[in-house]
């Protein structure tokens, strides 16, 4: 474990999704402090916000706090659409920003945001939830560049969501506002098997669509799968919002790594049937099968993400990284062909 990095002070822009819960929480948790929040309205996880920090003050004007000297780091869980011009604007106030995924819904914003990067110098991170949020992650990448399973040459995600349709915007439903299945929820599966591989780069095989169980909301798209590949390995990945209410979580994500000497089985929030608990990691190698405690692995992220903003450097993730998913999600979005269902 990492010893905690100085603390910082930070602002919240737009809290239109629950993962600023973790992205406030666990700043707190180093030490960091809030020096307040802004969003527009009452979004559904506003409430949720207030409860868990009821001393963080709501100010009137987000102005306020870009214009504040002392705040050296913006989040933001804005509507999808919204995400990069708030970026950028912190930016160009010069702040760093951890930004929700996806953070941003085109290429023209991705472009833009690349620009700003370059221009001010400031860091512009996405914060993947589904790993740097998962502690199983974090032991079976250290089992990887350890040799655990040789070389890897495949992985298999699978991230099912539960769509919860009551609690969520209009926005979300709309294709020009969230992005599209791949553009959001996707970007994980594409941020995990470029580090998992090792790869710089990949490029998208095939990629589809599609709305089967939602109708009459004919943007939306409730199904997902990408086959992708780079110099060093392909991957598959299936992305859906199908999550039953009989499963005790929301969604049974499931990532397989496949090595030339074993392979790797993550069951992050939840073993059907099986162990309680979460971050269940199976390691198959030629000792034989095991299941591999996670419960003392760290979630180094947001240290890191709190040293990089002391010292400019690139231990969260590196700058690059964080565009090419982007890129590479925007485009498997672009290239996708819509199978059958609703339209």
């Amino acid at each position: 474990m990492g010893e905690k990095p100085a603390p910082i002070a930070f602002a919240a822009i737009g809290l239109d999704h629950r993962h600023i819960y973790e992205m406030v929480g666990r700043l707190l948790e180093l030490g960091c402090f809030c020096k307040g929040y802004w969003t527009e309205g009452t979004p559904q996880p506003l409430s949720g916000f207030r409860e868990r920090f009821p001393d963080i003050p709501r100010v009137d004007d987000r102005r306020r706090l870009l214009e504040d000297p002392e705040i050296r780091l913006v989040l933001t869980a804005a509507p999808n659409d919204e995400r990069a011009a708030i970026a950028i604007e912190a930016m160009r106030h010069g702040k760093d920003v951890m930004t929700d995924k996806p953070g941003c819904v085109s290429l023209d914003q991705l472009e833009a945001l690349r620009r700003t990067v370059a221009e001010t110098g400031r860091i512009w991170s996405v914060n993947f939830s589904e790993r740097f949020e998962v502690r199983a992650v974090t032991r079976a990448l250290e089992l990887v560049r350890a040799g655990a399973i040789g070389r890897v040459v495949h992985t298999c995600g699978l991230g099912p969501h539960r769509l919860n349709k009551h609690l969520r915007p209009r926005w979300f439903f709309e294709r020009s506002r969230c992005g599209g299945i791949l553009a959001d929820i996707g970007t994980h599966q594409i941020d995990q098997f470029l580090v998992f591989t090792g790869s710089s780069r990949a490029a998208i095989v095939a990629a589809r669509v599609a709305n089967y169980a939602n109708p009459e909301e004919p943007e939306f798209e409730d199904f997902g799968e990408v086959l992708l590949e780079s110099e060093l390995a392909s991957g598959y990945f299936r992305v859906d919002w199908y999550t039953p209410d009989g499963l005790p979580t929301w969604g049974d994500g499931r990532l397989t790594v496949l090595g030339t000497e074993g392979y790797i089985e993550l069951r992050k929030y939840v073993d059907i049937a099986g162990r309680p608990g979460t971050d269940h990691l199976f390691l198959v190698d030629r000792q034989g099968v095991r299941h591999v405690d996670c419960s003392d692995a760290e979630l180094p992220y947001y240290r890191l993400l709190v040293e990089d903003v002391h010292e400019r450097s690139e231990r969260a993730m590196p700058q690059a990284h964080a565009f090419t998913v982007s890129e590479l999600a925007l485009r498997a979005q672009a290239e996708a062909s819509r199978l059958g269902g609703a339209r």
